[in-house]
C-alpha cells in the first residue's frame, strides 16, 4: 500500500490504557449502575460525551455535561500502568526520522489524550486532533478528515491506523487507507483495511525520493 502520511488513534493504538478505561469506567457505571459489560461493548474509540449520552439518553444537557466533567477528571489523573504498546515507539521514531508526516488522532479529550501520551513516553507529533476540534466523533469522519487537513494532505494520501471497530469505519468514511490493529474479528467492515495486523511491529515503513511511503507487512 503506498500512502504520505498517518492518522494514528492513540489508546489501544498507540498506547495500552485499557486497564485506566475500564477502572474509570468501572466507577462511571456504578455511579448509575450499569452493568459494567454493558459499558465495554459500547464506548471503545468514541467520545467519551457520546457515551454518557448514550447511557443517559433523556437527560438534561447540563446533567451530561457534569457526568462528562466527572469523568474526564478521574481519566486525566489515572495513568497508572500505562505503556507505549509493541511497536509504537520504534514506528514514531522511524517516521520522524524519514520525515514523514504523522498525527494523533483521538476520540480522547485535551486533558485525557495528552495525559496518557505523555504517561507512555510518545514522540510528540506536529498534529494532535482530539474530541474538543471535532462535532461528530468516530464513526463518523470528521476526525480523520481534520487530521488530514491539518498535515496538507489528502484523504486518499493517509493511512489510519486503529484498534477499535468505531476508528476503522471512521477511517473507511473518510476515504483513508486503513490499516487495523488489534480490531475485534467480526467488526463492521474490517474486511476493507488494506492490513489486519496484531501489532505494529508488523508494519514496514519506507519513505520513497519522491515523498510517497510504501507500506507492507514484515515477513
Amino acid at each position: 500500500m503506498q500512502c504520505k502520511g498517518f492518522l494514528f488513534d492513540l489508546d489501544g493504538t498507540l498506547v495500552d490504557s485499557l486497564p485506566v478505561v475500564e477502572r474509570s469506567w468501572r466507577r462511571w457505571a456504578d455511579r448509575h449502575g450499569i452493568p459494567h459489560q454493558e459499558i465495554f461493548d459500547f464506548i471503545h474509540g468514541k467520545q467519551a460525551i457520546t457515551s454518557i449520552r448514550h447511557f443517559l439518553a433523556g437527560k438534561p444537557e447540563a446533567e451530561i455535561q457534569r457526568e462528562f466533567t466527572w469523568l474526564e477528571q478521574i481519566e486525566s489523573t489515572d495513568t497508572e500502568g500505562i505503556v507505549a504498546l509493541p511497536g509504537a515507539q520504534a514506528l514514531l521514531r522511524h517516521l520522524n526520522e524519514a520525515e514523514i508526516p504523522w498525527a494523533i488522532v483521538t476520540s480522547g479529550s485535551i486533558p485525557v489524550a495528552h495525559a496518557r501520551h505523555k504517561a507512555a513516553g510518545l514522540p510528540t507529533p506536529e498534529v494532535f486532533i482530539t474530541a474538543e476540534q471535532v462535532s461528530r466523533g468516530k464513526p463518523e469522519p470528521d476526525a480523520f478528515l481534520l487530521g488530514a487537513r491539518q498535515l496538507g494532505l489528502a484523504p486518499e494520501a493517509c493511512a489510519v491506523v486503529e484498534d477499535a471497530a468505531a476508528g476503522v469505519l471512521a477511517g473507511l468514511n473518510a476515504g483513508c487507507h486503513v490499516i487495523a490493529v488489534n480490531v475485534p474479528a467480526g467488526s463492521p467492515r474490517l474486511e476493507e483495511a488494506d492490513f489486519v495486523l496484531d501489532s505494529l511491529s508488523a508494519l514496514s515503513v519506507v519513505r520513497l525520493p519522491d515523498g510517497s511511503v510504501t507500506v507492507s507487512r514484515k515477513i
